[in-house]
């Protein structure tokens, strides 16, 4: 396998400060040589335990620490989970996504985790999940089971991440995502925009993830859901240009992963959600069940999709070339 390029930042701020024609130009380019343009992977995500989170992270109302009206749930059955992923699959979805609101899992859940995961891989669908930190014994047992990817994000710059959260290290976050690549298992790992970082804190998160021995195989790029409640409630919106800049050089950057377009979607309109696949976005979460909101229109097709010539992939991917 080549060895993807090692990015600097100066290479990084170049690409922020290029005009945004030719941006786009550069990272559509890339994303022909790697995928079809018009194909788009459609997930769906299920908060499989929900509430009572110990962390702090600022954005999240699934914490404890913060007053969001939210009630914490038990971790789900399995066979309620599989319902759900039937009707994802039902719908369209070709990738299943499992997050439970942890700082890590413990032992005694694993046989469930691991039944869940089996019970996703017999439905034909793609799976991942998110758990919080994992211990190595804990990320071989979810890959025996058949784990396709583990999302672990690192949510923004190692030099902004403390100002979002302090009880979780990002030395932790990358030592996760070691354990997990270490067990054979697909990372996905990206962050989130509109935490009140800047430019610069993009350009390091989009570094840092580049620049990890073998890139995420996908990279979720989220936009911050505002939660009353939470201590990020009343940051500033994101300028449109400005995520569809960052998807586009997370493409150029990571031109084989999976650039999915994740939390803060169905805020979007649809001209906005159509740059973003033409700036190299090809995979989206719609029929979201994350504790923080539910997306409208679930069950739907997203319109964003024909509108901008794309296709939902039918094969579990997103059109790669071969």
């Amino acid at each position: 396998m080549a060895h993807q390029p090692r990015w600097t930042m100066s290479q990084v701020t170049e690409l922020f400060n290029k005009p945004l024609i030719d941006l786009l130009f550069e990272a559509q380019q890339i994303h022909r040589q790697h995928f079809d343009p018009r194909q788009v992977q459609v997930s769906t995500l299920l908060s499989i335990k929900t509430g009572a989170c110990p962390e702090d992270c600022k954005y999240c109302p699934q914490s404890a620490r913060y007053k969001t009206g939210l009630e914490a749930e038990r971790l789900m059955e399995v066979e309620q989970v599989l319902e759900s992923a039937r009707q994802a699959k039902n719908a369209g979805s070709t990738r299943f996504c499992m997050g439970a609101a942890w700082k890590n899992p413990n032992d005694r859940d694993m046989p469930y985790l691991e039944q869940m995961v089996k019970g996703v891989k017999a439905l034909g669908l793609e799976s991942c999940m998110t758990l919080g930190t994992l211990t190595d014994s804990q990320a071989q047992r979810l890959a025996e089971a058949g784990l396709d990817y583990y999302n672990h994000n690192l949510d923004t710059s190692p030099e902004f991440y403390g100002n979002i959260i302090t009880t979780r290290t990002y030395q932790e976050r990358l030592d996760t995502l070691d354990k997990v690549r270490d067990a054979g298992i697909k990372v996905c790992s990206g962050g989130i925009v509109g935490l009140g970082e800047s430019v610069k804190d993009r350009a390091g998160l989009l570094l840092q993830l580049a620049n990890l021995p073998t890139p995420p195989e996908s990279v979720p790029i989220n936009m911050l859901v505002k939660v009353k409640g939470t201590p990020l409630a009343d940051n500033d919106d994101v300028d449109a240009f400005d995520f569809i800049r960052t998807i586009a050089i997370a493409r150029i950057m990571m031109p084989t992963s999976y650039v999915r377009l994740s939390a803060g979607r169905e805020q979007m309109n649809e001209q906005t959600q159509a740059m973003c696949f033409m700036a190299g976005a090809n995979s989206i979460f719609y029929g979201w069940q994350a504790a923080d909101h539910a997306e409208p229109g679930r069950g739907q097709r997203p319109a964003a999709v024909p509108q901008a010539g794309d296709q939902p992939a039918a094969d579990g991917g997103a059109g790669r070339r071969q």
